[in-house]
């Protein structure tokens, strides 16, 4: 009965369990499917909230993204028009500097046919066309950095202000209807306050050193010799140092390597010429005016013989030579040297203890013995050719503020002497003047206008990825590269430092500048620069407004204010723009400044810079002319440091993705698209190093996304791939 038993509930217990197993196995199923749903959700959704390019990218419509996006939408895009994009020359002296440039790609079509003439020409066409366009629409950077100054002058209306002095001198300055009405009378009265003028027949017999004294102190002008401040190459300190050379001589000279003597025989006609002009324009009479200019263009020519070329002190060991103002007095007596120094540094004290550098002290010699034999020998004759010499220096130093009859005679003979250049526009003359006087205060105004919170986070990002690609260079010395990622470490990177309004009220407040006197407003400007020139001796140096690169100050990497200026760059514009313009040129600029000689301790500059330009050549020539031509070092250089730029700053703008994923759009396009298009568009960039680029850096795009996922899309031209995807740089 017991075994009966078990055997009834045998089959019982299995037909029970059927079930169970069926639901169990169906469980299963349906949770790895779940579970695959969930691991591809999560990819996906991954992707889309790292690109967020697909429903959080607005457009940006802000009035500068506006004309950003009028220069975009004429610019060729790397990816939509690949084939040729990066084929266009860039319009600037150097265009022809590759002899690569211009050249089409060689590519069948699918009929095995090459490219039909008609094709080449309308390729051309339209390559013609962008060449126009970026000649318009992006000048180099100082000029950017100039139409930005204009802008802030032109588009302010507080004429109350502190900022509303520089506003009425640029004003004063564009006025030249009130200028040419003055004629040269406004120079004439400043001559009767220095004591007149033997040429015009009324002259106090003023005292050499008290003239110059005051030309030097009150009107920046230099006859005898040129004083500036600056630090000595010398020492590793920046210590500033009075430092003083020849002057800039009116009268042009050519140098004799024979007689070691600059000669100037074959511009005295020329010069003798524009001074007759100048003393006609300042109302010498005749008899006068032959005297006094022939007088004047014997003393010139007498004092520029011991003129000598940088490159002939250089190599003779004239610069820097270190005396004290007690020493120079003894060789060159005729200067009072402390009472001319103390006049141009006024109020610092100088004594003769002060230590100052020489350029060409056999000059400065030459100049004391030449004027002493002048005096000497003419003020016994009722002549003072060293007056008049005094004079027309400052005339010349006073010229922007004369009226148009003085600056063509100037320009005249500058053509004379062969020298053909075009003017320069009004806006742009008076846009430097007003910042030789009032640099402090347009670097305060167009900080304000770049935004410094946004300058700033580009400045930390971009010097952050900078220091992580250094980080990832290959050193041949591992010390060295220990002591130079130690120095980058050490440095610190920030925005041009805000100038105190304190200070800018002090150094602005006693000048007085009305709109209708440029010549006054233009005295005023001179004084303000010598103030410039008291700072420099007394403080550290420190970039001014027209500084368009970084500049290493102590401890820290200053990033000038002049830098962060439209079309480069804008608070409002999408981050892509400013990092894909402004941060690769920020990378170049850093490269260049702390890595000049990075070449020695890596192959990396040589090996990239040659593997790039093969990829270059394979592309536009062929594969079978890789050794066609072979680059320079130092153009392999210039290629790494370009290549190397763009990957920087790529970089920085993925890390500050990762901090704000947010980031609006312009005419469609965003994030790395963006970046792209807004590199290739500056790329032509001339600054510093334009000759030594034999390709338009836009090519670069070309080999980065052969390799990188943060490409749009790949890059093909008729259905092959630009660049092979397995061998990068």
């Amino acid at each position: 009965m017991q075994n009966m038993t078990i055997e009834d509930g045998g089959p019982t217990a299995i037909q029970a369990s059927e079930p169970k197993r069926v639901v169990w196995g169906k469980r299963v199923k349906v949770a790895v499917v779940l579970l695959g749903f969930f691991i591809f959700s999560t990819i996906i959704g991954v992707r889309l909230l790292s690109l967020k390019q697909w429903n959080t990218s607005t457009e940006c419509h802000s009035p500068a993204c506006l004309r950003a996006a009028g220069r975009l939408l004429t610019a060729a895009d790397p990816f939509s028009s690949p084939c040729d994009y990066f084929l266009f020359t860039c319009g600037s002296p150097g265009a022809a500097r590759g002899r690569q440039r211009g050249k089409g790609i060689s590519r069948h079509s699918n009929s095995g046919e090459g490219e039909s003439l008609q094709g080449r020409r309308a390729r051309g066409t339209k390559t013609e066309r962008m060449n126009d366009t970026l000649d318009e629409s992006l000048p180099d950077r100082q000029t950017l950095l100039l139409q930005s100054i204009r802008e802030t002058l032109e588009t302010s209306e507080a004429l109350d202000s502190l900022e509303g002095k520089a506003l009425r001198f640029y004003r004063s300055c564009m006025d030249t209807d009130t200028i040419e009405s003055q004629g040269p009378e406004p120079f004439l009265k400043l001559v009767q306050q220095l004591g007149g003028w033997p040429a015009l027949g009324e002259w106090n017999e003023t005292d050499l050193n008290s003239t110059l004294a005051l030309l030097m102190g009150q009107y920046g002008t230099f006859p005898f010799f040129s004083v500036y401040v600056g630090r000595d190459p010398n020492q590793k300190n920046d210590t500033p140092y009075i430092q003083i050379d020849q002057p800039d001589f009116q009268i042009p000279t050519q140098w004799d390597d024979q007689s070691q003597t600059s000669k100037t025989q074959f511009s005295v006609r020329a010069f003798l010429s524009s001074s007759n002009q100048f003393l006609t324009l300042l109302g010498v009479p005749f008899p006068s005016r032959e005297m006094h200019k022939s007088l004047y263009t014997a003393l010139a020519s007498e004092l520029a013989t011991k003129s000598s070329p940088l490159h002939h002190r250089h190599q003779a060991n004239m610069l820097y030579q270190r005396v004290t103002i007690r020493e120079l007095q003894t060789l060159a007596p005729v200067i009072d040297w402390l009472g001319c120094l103390e006049a141009t540094f006024h109020p610092l004290p100088i004594s003769e203890s002060h230590t100052v550098l020489m350029h060409n002290l056999p000059y400065i010699v030459h100049m004391s013995q030449t004027i002493s034999k002048w005096l000497l020998r003419n003020k016994m004759m009722g002549r003072d050719p060293i007056q008049t010499y005094m004079i027309l220096s400052l005339l010349y130093t006073l010229l922007p503020a004369l009226d148009s009859r003085f600056r063509e005679t100037q320009r005249s003979f500058s053509v004379a002497l062969g020298n053909v250049e075009e003017e320069e526009p009004r806006w742009k003359h008076c846009v430097k003047k007003t910042e030789e006087g009032f640099d402090r205060l347009l670097s305060h105004m167009v900080r304000d206008r770049s935004a410094p919170i946004e300058a700033e986070a580009l400045v930390a990002n971009l010097y952050s990825s900078f220091q992580k690609k250094l980080s990832d260079l290959t050193w041949r010395d591992k010390e060295f590269r220990n002591s130079v990622l130690k120095r980058v470490k050490s440095l610190t990177p920030q925005f041009m430092p805000v100038t105190d309004t304190d200070r800018l009220t002090q150094l602005y407040s006693e000048v007085v500048i009305s709109e209708d006197s440029y010549f006054s407003n233009y005295l005023q400007s001179l004084l303000l620069q010598r103030q410039r020139r008291t700072q420099l001796y007394s403080q550290s140096l420190q970039p001014d407004i027209m500084s368009i690169s970084p500049v290493l100050s102590g401890n820290d990497i200053i990033f000038p204010s002049g830098m962060f200026v439209p079309p480069l760059f804008h608070p409002t514009y999408p981050r892509a723009l400013n990092y894909g313009a402004l941060g690769f040129m920020m990378a170049k600029d850093l490269l260049h400044l702390l890595l000049p000689d990075f070449h020695t301790q890596s192959s990396s500059p040589e090996s990239v810079g040659a593997c790039v330009w093969s990829k270059y050549i394979s592309l536009t020539e062929g594969r079978g002319r890789v050794g066609a031509f072979v680059l320079s070092l130092h153009q392999k250089l210039e290629v790494w440091v370009q290549y190397t730029a763009l990957q920087v700053a790529l970089r920085a703008y993925q890390n500050s993705l990762q901090h704000n994923d947010s980031d609006s759009a312009l005419t469609g396009l965003f994030h790395t698209h963006l970046f792209f298009a807004s590199f290739t568009q500056i790329s032509c960039d001339p600054y510093p190093y334009p000759q030594l680029m034999t390709f338009e850096p836009s090519f670069l795009v070309s080999v980065i996304c052969a390799t990188s996922d943060l490409c749009p899309s790949r890059m093909t031209c008729q259905g092959t791939p630009l660049l092979a995807s397995v061998d990068g740089c």
